[in-house]
């Protein structure tokens, strides 16, 4: 049974005078009586000083106790033919040794001494009742030892709980006063916390002992590669030899940060000096939490995918920098777009999209300057504050562009290489507001899109040719030729029912392509946006529709018989339009089609700027039998307060919120709490962007009733569709099944 700790046994071996006495009445030739703990450490004695040799002689007995358990002591002779009765104490289950009682007597006249076991026979009820009140007090100071300790452990999480109702974003101070406690409460040289993807690096020396400056670079990699492996905490109370960290007069005890999804990010890890107490299996649970703590401020305050900072946590970073800086210090500002991401996500799927994302974050994460924040504040968007003039900071993203242009995504023959349009601006702490300065820098990076994309452009309150935006004329009047030539072209995607049980009918969504003079398919993010700046969307929308219900008239009895359902887009300038409603209604009339296999989408934004408008068409189509859907549901700032008096049929989740659903529970939260509600609606509702089979098996499991995506179908052409539509509808059930197996491609 081993003695507990020093501090804690100041009246562990007092008041053993009773049993003193009772040992000199029971032998009366006692001269003196010592009492040893199993290290031979003296804790009690009759006499104010040592007797000679007792101290080597205990030593010794202890050492043999070890090899003799049955033995209950030893006689040795002192010089002068002194008697010494050592007895020894021992844990009743165990045999463990707990202590020695030391016996001197008198020296014999005739020279004979008393054998030992006579001796231990006379005073053996004695000894066992010292043995029992030894074993009491030592279980009682180990329950006090163990009290003390989680009061000690209480308040570390405690203290580092404290910081929960500190400022958003201030993840920073709250992850220092983690590592202070912990040095401070479990005593370390050194407590270090490292978070390699997120360039986060922070690390807390003991005042009294500090470790060596040198040891986090000795050890970290070593560390970063258990965390790895390791989910549990690993102790390393004494290096093997020949391990990988050579030689180090420390103990490690190292702690796996990992993220929500579980996924490894970095480590806690702490040190203590050689000659200091091991680490305990108890300070490894507790090292654990405050990991897990860790873990949770720096889930709230970086972006899960590129893990740069959320731009709550970047708003507070900037106000500490600004405030750190000083008044004499100069700052820019860079706002920073991916241009062109949609069509890389809609050509490439959105996986390669987010892999891009990521390449890109960790391009700028690389090469920030020394004091230089960022984070990621939208979709695409990134923005840095750095200290430095409007002209370095111009130069940095300029290069910025540069590196950008290396990094490309790859399907088959069709490459888009990646392209940042930067803005800068200056701004001067004492005097302007970052939000105003960020505005500044958004003008500037719109500048250098109209300018030609790929791009930095610095933001000059006097030069208004900074802050107009230009119309690309060219695309708008190619747009114009392609609807005059009949240059575009219809594809269909398929629109997966997820659950069989309910019967939905399978549906088809038709997207628009623009085919260029030279034959090449063009996709709508390079040209709806001038058409919408130029108001061609009506003449879009009526081609869209007339050949739409042209191209499936042929096929309406097939239609019919399957049920499947054909999904049109029209623009919100349509509602605008005194005649496209009546112009509507009378060409679904006239197709011949059923209007249940049609249904018409709007999307949430349009809707919402033609409120009036949309819905007494939305009646109308409903009237007729057709069905509306409601595009990008989610994105408004109002969806609820309007969506009980839209006659909507279907919700379509934006996929800003399907694509992160494996990863972030919040876009669950919000998925499964939309399903819900349409369902008390009576409405269905589809998931869009469902680009692998983890998130098509987790939409499904969440009660939505379709999804959408490359890992259910691509776009086709419809007139490619439409033959095969019998198989294409009658393989659903088997295609919802084989979804989580479809390859994805890939960035090189």
């Amino acid at each position: 049974m081993a003695a507990p700790a020093d501090n804690l046994r100041s009246n562990y071996w007092t008041t053993l005078e009773p049993y003193a006495q009772l040992v000199r009445s029971l032998v009366p030739r006692t001269s003196g009586i010592a009492v040893f703990d199993a290290r031979a450490n003296l804790r009690w004695t009759s006499d104010s000083a040592t007797w000679p040799e007792l101290v080597s002689e205990v030593e010794r007995s202890v050492r043999e106790a070890a090899n003799d358990q049955a033995s209950a002591g030893q006689l040795r002779v002192l010089e002068g033919d002194v008697p010494l009765y050592l007895c020894w104490l021992r844990d009743e289950d165990t045999r463990e040794l707990h202590a020695v009682v030391a016996i001197q007597g008198r020296a014999s006249n005739d020279g004979e001494q008393r054998s030992f076991s006579f001796v231990h026979a006379l005073i053996r009820p004695a000894l066992e009742c010292l043995r029992r009140e030894l074993v009491s007090r030592h279980s009682l100071d180990l329950l006090a030892e163990s009290l003390s300790a989680r009061d000690r452990d209480l308040e570390l999480v405690l203290a580092v709980s404290r910081r929960d109702g500190a400022r958003p974003g201030d993840d920073a101070s709250a992850l220092r006063v983690i590592l202070e406690n912990t040095v401070e409460h479990l005593g370390c040289a050194l407590a270090a916390l490292l978070v390699p993807e997120k360039s986060l690096v922070l690390f807390r020396m003991s005042q009294d002992e500090p470790a060596d400056g040198r040891l986090l670079a000795q050890t970290h990699r070593h560390l970063l590669s258990l965390g790895q492996v390791r989910r549990d905490p690993v102790i390393m109370n004494r290096l093997a030899q020949g391990s990988a960290l050579g030689t180090l007069p420390y103990k490690i005890l190292s702690c796996s940060l990992r993220n929500a999804a579980a996924r490894p990010i970095g480590i806690l890890a702490l040190f203590r000096h050689e000659g200091a107490a091991d680490f305990t299996d108890r300070e490894a649970r507790l090292v654990d939490v405050l990991t897990r703590k860790a873990s949770v401020i720096i889930e709230a305050s970086y972006d899960a995918m590129t893990g740069l900072l959320n731009r709550q946590a970047f708003e507070q970073r900037a106000s500490e920098l600004f405030r750190s800086g000083g008044n004499a210090r100069q700052f820019a500002v860079l706002y920073i777009d991916v241009d062109q991401l949609h069509l890389v996500n809609e050509n490439f799927g959105m996986h390669v999209g987010d892999l891009m994302l990521s390449m890109l974050a960790d391009m700028m994460r690389r090469r920030l300057p020394p004091g230089a924040v960022a984070a990621r504040i939208s979709g695409d968007r990134f923005a840095v504050v750095m200290p430095g003039t409007l002209e370095a900071a111009l130069e940095l993203a300029t290069s910025w562009c540069e590196f950008a242009a290396q990094i490309s995504a790859v399907q088959g023959d069709a490459r888009s290489r990646a392209s940042l349009s930067i803005g800068v601006a200056e701004i001067s702490p004492p005097l302007g507001e970052l939000t105003h300065t960020l505005a500044a820098a958004e003008t500037a990076c719109k500048a250098a899109k109209d300018r030609g994309r790929n791009r930095a452009e610095a933001y000059q309150a006097a030069d208004e040719s900074v802050v107009r935006r230009f119309t690309d004329i060219t695309i708008a009047a190619s747009v114009r030729a392609a609807v005059a030539e009949d240059r575009l072209r219809l594809d269909a995607q398929f629109i997966l029912p997820l659950d069989a049980a309910h019967g939905h009918p399978p549906h088809f969504e038709l997207l628009l392509r623009m085919i260029d003079d030279d034959g090449v398919t063009i996709g709508p993010d390079r040209f709806l946006s001038a058409a919408n700046r130029y108001q061609l969307m009506p003449t879009i929308d009526r081609w869209v529709i007339d050949h739409a219900l042209e191209m499936l008239r042929p096929h309406s009895a097939m239609l019919a018989a399957t049920r499947t359902v054909f999904a049109i887009n029209f623009s919100g300038q349509s509602l605008n339009d005194a005649e496209f409603a009546d112009e509507l209604i009378s060409r679904i009339e006239a197709s011949g089609i059923a209007p249940a296999n049609l249904c018409f989408e709007l999307t949430e934004s349009a809707t919402i700027a033609n409120l009036a408008r949309a819905e007494v068409l939305m009646r109308r189509l409903r009237k007729l039998g057709c069905g509306v859907a409601l595009d990008d549901f989610g994105t408004g700032l109002s969806s609820l307060a309007y969506l009980r008096q839209l006659p909507v049929s279907m919700l379509k989740i934006d996929g800003s919120f399907v694509r992160d659903i494996v990863h972030d529970a919040r876009s669950e939260s919000l998925v499964q709490a939309v399903a819900q509600l349409a369902r008390s609606m009576q409405m269905t509702t589809v998931a869009e962007y469902v680009e692998t089979g983890a998130i098509h098996e987790r939409i499904a499991a969440l009660g939505v009733d379709y999804g959408q995506g490359f890992s259910i179908g691509r776009p086709t052409p419809l007139a490619e569709v439409l033959p095969d539509l019998p198989a294409i509808v009658g393989a659903a059930p088997r295609l919802a099944a084989e979804v989580a197996s479809e390859p994805a491609p890939g960035l090189h």
